[in-house]
């Protein structure tokens, strides 16, 4: 593939599959993948862990940290899978980048996403705040929006040609 090196964000509520979908789509874009939950403060890793959903001022300091990767990173690009509920928290994360931002939101039922998340171990995010992700939600009108239904690699290849 040709050189690529935007910034790409791969968004949805919990257990969408952000962080799945943004690795291979890093690998398939030579592209450095990061996962925003990597970069939680402590404090926000427990509140969510004991089932508290976190609020605006306890993502403000996560924002920003991101804020600063895909600062640093611009030149070179790179695939970041972060929940971005918010359009507060997507202007955040790309305040004061000047290059282009692709935006894939990964679109999934309530029933569909809980189903995933109570098959799923070892993360901290409880499936009894998948109810809060969902009504913090607020689907950008200009990100891809792409079905959680098809396998990863399908899921992959469809943003592919979107790209071309």
């Amino acid at each position: 593939m040709t050189e690529f090196s935007d910034i790409v964000i791969v968004m949805g509520v919990s257990g969408s599959g952000k962080t799945t979908i943004g690795k291979l789509l890093g690998q398939k874009l030579g592209l450095e993948f990061h996962d925003a939950d990597d970069y939680h403060p402590e404090a926000n890793i427990l509140k969510m862990a004991s089932g508290m959903p976190l609020n605006d001022d306890d993502r403000y300091s996560w924002l920003i940290r991101l804020n600063k990767l895909i600062l640093d990173r611009q030149s070179n690009g790179l695939v970041l899978a972060c929940s971005a509920l918010k359009e507060s928290y997507r202007q955040l994360l790309i305040s004061e980048l000047t290059k282009e931002i692709k935006w894939i939101y990964l679109e999934g039922s309530f029933e569909e996403i809980l189903q995933r998340m109570k098959g799923r171990e070892d993360h901290f995010m409880p499936a009894k705040l998948l109810r809060s992700q969902f009504e913090t939600l607020e689907v950008p009108e200009y990100a891809l929006t792409v079905p959680i239904s098809n396998s990863p690699e399908t899921t992959v290849k469809y943003i592919l040609e979107h790209f071309k």
